[in-house]
């Protein structure tokens, strides 16, 4: 059998970087579905913190479509992440409403109707494809296994918005997560925060606080996403233009200065173990390094273990292969992302690890492949539109 898995889709985002929500971009993805027998959406396939559930549903509506039109009788399987755990909520919810439910495993096989209202939509829009949903992830083979990665927040010693929100959680709790042993302990994490955030989302647009502007923007002027292009015109500005540039410089200079006290200040209220390095290089390697620790938490052993939530797709050649094997022997393989980030892409190429359109094909053996759907695509061609 042939699996073909795909992660964080973020339809209906504000910002119009979901790239499937385009149907000259979505073409690449639907032609590879030929000679494949499943497909998996690995979490974060709508957007659910920029806004309501229905503005994320319209948007996906005509993807769901044609992926349900051209799969046919096939099989889908959907999982969410940590910006569509709306979708799974109501189901963990109810498990617990009249009985101690049993502890939650690595996988759990559901029915759409089972799960939520807006599991069974998706069900429907995707006819004639049979949908399944699987939480937290799934055994795609005996030793392939496949989740959003989104536990890996809990780990991880860059300091994210994420990380730092379950870090408040586990200080509230007084549940250190180097004490998880199970699912459920991941769960009972993160639910809280999630649950709030889709909240204050449900019935209206949320700002650059929730939705990811201001988390972009603090990154870009900490130099988080590396080196921004300078102008090479050699014009003259005007006066005006040179103080506001000289401005800006000193308020970056400034707070870059102020932010590894920033993070010394967080791991001394216990929200740590934190590191100020927020490059690229560091991002990747934390993440790696958090995802194999949930890998060996919950029992994975030393399956290859596919997942997203970073956005950062491989390993590719030149990658240091030693960062993808978690501490207990998890083989790790990241599926990227589908949506256009500018501030990882800047003006390069396809071979950017962060370019849009990865997925990763499961065979009945051997090692899980990356594909690169989007790979012939330029960057105009993927730049989201104003309108």
């Amino acid at each position: 059998m042939k699996t073909l898995i795909l992660s964080d889709l973020h339809l209906g985002s504000n910002s119009r970087t979901d790239l499937l929500r385009r149907p000259e971009l979505r073409a690449s993805l639907l032609e590879a579905l030929d000679d494949v027998d499943r497909v998996v959406l690995l979490g974060d396939v709508l957007e659910l913190r920029h806004g309501p559930l229905r503005d994320a549903m319209g948007a996906a509506e005509g993807f769901f479509e044609e992926l349900g039109r051209t799969l046919g009788d096939r099989e889908l399987i959907i999982t969410a992440g940590n910006h569509d755990h709306a979708l799974v909520e109501p189901w963990l919810a109810s498990r617990g409403e009249h009985s101690r439910p049993a502890p939650l495993a690595p996988e759990q096989m559901l029915d759409p109707a089972q799960v939520s209202p807006a599991m069974q939509r998706i069900a429907e829009l995707c006819t004639p494809a049979r949908l399944r949903v699987a939480y937290p992830g799934l055994w795609v083979r005996e030793d392939v296994y496949a989740m959003h990665g989104h536990y890996l927040d809990c780990h991880l010693t860059v300091p994210t918005l994420e990380r730092l929100s379950v870090g408040v959680m586990a200080r509230l709790l007084g549940r250190p997560s180097s004490d998880f042993a199970s699912v459920d302990d991941y769960e009972a994490m993160g639910a809280p925060v999630f649950a709030w955030r889709d909240a204050v989302a449900r019935d209206a647009r949320t700002n650059s606080a929730l939705n990811g502007v201001a988390t972009v923007s603090a990154w870009r002027a900490l130099g988080g996403g590396g080196a921004q292009a300078g102008n090479g015109s050699g014009s003259a500005l005007r006066p005006r233009q040179m103080l506001a540039g000289m401005t800006g410089t000193l308020r970056r200079r400034a707070l870059r200065g102020a932010f590894p006290l920033a993070v010394s200040g967080l791991n001394r209220a216990g929200l740590g173990p934190l590191k100020a390095d927020i490059s690229a290089t560091e991002l990747r390697r934390a993440g790696l390094e958090a995802m194999g620790e949930v890998a060996a938490r919950i029992g994975l052993g030393e399956a290859y273990v596919v997942f997203g939530h970073t956005h950062r797709a491989g390993p590719f050649p030149g990658d240091r292969q030693e960062e993808w094997v978690g501490r207990a022997g998890a083989r790790l393989v990241n599926s990227g992302s589908w949506t256009y980030a500018a501030i990882f892409l800047g003006d390069a190429s396809s071979k950017n690890p962060y370019w849009p359109g990865v997925c990763v094909l499961v065979g009945d053996s051997g090692p899980p492949t990356l594909k690169r759907l989007l790979g012939d695509r330029s960057m105009d061609e993927l730049v989201p539109s104003s309108g």
